[in-house]
Order: C-alpha cells, then structure tokens, then sequence
C-alpha cells in the first residue's frame, strides 16, 4: 500500500496556519527543548527491535531554533506570525530567519509531523 503524498503547499504559504499532528506525543524537558516521541511500527522496526534491541519509541529532541518553532505551531499562528515569533526570539538571526523557518517547516511538514489546519 502506498503512502499518501502530501498536500501540494497553498499559494499564500505565509497565509497557512499550520498543526502539529496528533499521532506524535511530544513534550519539552527542562531545558525548554520540545521532544518529540515516535513510535516505530512496521515490519522492518520489528526485525530491528526483535534482533538489536533497538527501541519501539524513538525520541526526537529539537534544537533551540526547532523547539520555539514547534511550541509555536497552534494552530492560530500563521507561518507568517511563526516568522515574527522566531525573529523576535533570535533577533541577531533576523536576516536568514525565512530561509530557516520555511526550510523546518517544509522538512517537518514532509516527515508529516505537522500538517496544514483544515
């Protein structure tokens, strides 16, 4: 069975009001990094698990750029307000900030930790 593509992005991308989606638990240590749980099914991650011991949850830590990007995402900020709210918090990086929220967000949005609100 093949995997759904993902939705094409809208035109008005800074328009878009993003989610995270719900089969990924996540929460943020003390630290104030967003960690992100996965679980790994299939039949591959069995044999994985089976014969090298490897875990059936994987933790996905997010560094400082990605864990304010995440705790933004809720489902009332557009990319555009993401933007504003990265910029503010990393003010030295204005410049190249676009660039970098367009490019973590596409590769959450491919990996589909995140989706477009409906």
């Amino acid at each position: 069975m093949a995997k759904n593509k993902p939705k094409k992005i809208p035109q008005n991308y800074m328009d878009a009001v993003m989610v995270h989606n719900p089969l990924y638990k996540w929460s943020e240590n003390e630290d104030g990094v967003v960690v992100i749980d996965v679980i790994n099914t299939g039949l591959h991650h069995k044999i994985a698990q089976k014969f090298f011991h490897k875990p059936r949850t994987s933790h996905i830590s997010l560094d400082k750029y990605g864990s304010v990007l995440w705790k933004s995402i809720n489902g009332k900020n557009t990319v555009y307000d993401i933007l504003n709210i990265m910029s503010e918090a990393f003010p030295d990086e204005k410049d190249s900030m676009l660039k970098r929220v367009v490019a973590f967000m596409q590769t959450l949005y491919s990996n589909r930790y995140i989706s477009y609100k409906k």
